[in-house]
């Protein structure tokens, strides 16, 4: 006789729906899905705290010395274009970035308004701009939350001006055969603890980023003419190898 799932004693049933679960939960390799839980607060024990409470781990981008000001744990852009980077390279890794976005009354141009963002190897800009309120059909792949003029974020959870937000990025490296690039880089992110962007495979570098290529770069976090303040910034190295998407 056939048996089918509702005639099993229900105690088997609930333990194959667990394993079930478990099994979906599990981080694939090569994915960036799976690897934050984000009822889990607080920094790993082997992730680097790049910006807290005693300072912070960030050089000049370019030539010292910096115009940000560090002040009771928060790290705040000057009203200029200069961005600063940290003092390591990185490959894959896992991020928690707190950040604070100005409002800039009557402005012509959106992105002029709480303008900062953060460029994982100085190649991919995961955006932050002041662009709360925007309504889904007027949102555009340069405001708040996207993926710099390739991806929107899946839902909007921009809070207002003044109140502290928050990334939680996992990133995977693209891979590289000498200079060919074989699979693009892959990122996850969560707003405010909503999940904004679920293992997007970047095809391109964005806007004023750096070629991509095989060696690993620095995260860079761009001061963008507006004080934007950063605060609890941390960041732990990863290692997601496994092969699952094929570039172009």
């Amino acid at each position: 006789m056939k048996r089918t799932l509702s005639s099993l004693p229900t105690l088997l049933v609930l333990l194959l729906c667990t394993l079930c679960a478990a099994a979906q939960e599990k981080p694939s390799p090569g994915s960036t899905r799976g690897i934050i839980d984000i009822n889990k607060v607080g920094r790993p024990a082997d992730a680097v705290q790049l910006v807290g409470a005693a300072g912070y781990e960030l050089i000049p981008e370019k030539e010292p010395p910096t115009r940000w000001v560090f002040k009771g744990g928060v790290l705040t852009a000057p009203e200029a274009w200069e961005s600063v980077v940290t003092k390591e390279s990185y490959r894959d890794f896992r991020m928690h970035v707190e950040f604070n976005v100005n409002e800039v009354k009557d402005v012509t141009d959106p992105e002029k308004n709480g303008n900062s963002g953060i460029y994982i190897q100085q190649r991919y800009e995961i955006q932050i701009l002041n662009s709360f309120g925007v309504a889904e059909k007027d949102y555009k792949a340069g405001y708040g939350g996207s993926v710099y003029q390739l991806k929107k974020p899946d839902r909007l959870v921009n809070k207002k001006a003044g109140e502290w937000q928050s990334y939680d990025i996992v990133f995977r490296a693209a891979r590289f055969d000498g200079e060919k690039k074989t699979e693009n880089a892959r990122v996850t992110v969560y707003q405010n603890q909503q999940l904004i962007h679920d293992d997007y495979a970047i095809p391109r570098k964005t806007g004023a980023g750096q070629k991509e290529g095989p060696e690993p770069r620095p995260i860079l976090f761009q001061g963008h003419h507006n004080p934007v303040q950063f605060r609890n910034v941390w960041i732990q190295k990863l290692t997601l190898d496994g092969s699952v998407t094929q570039a172009p």
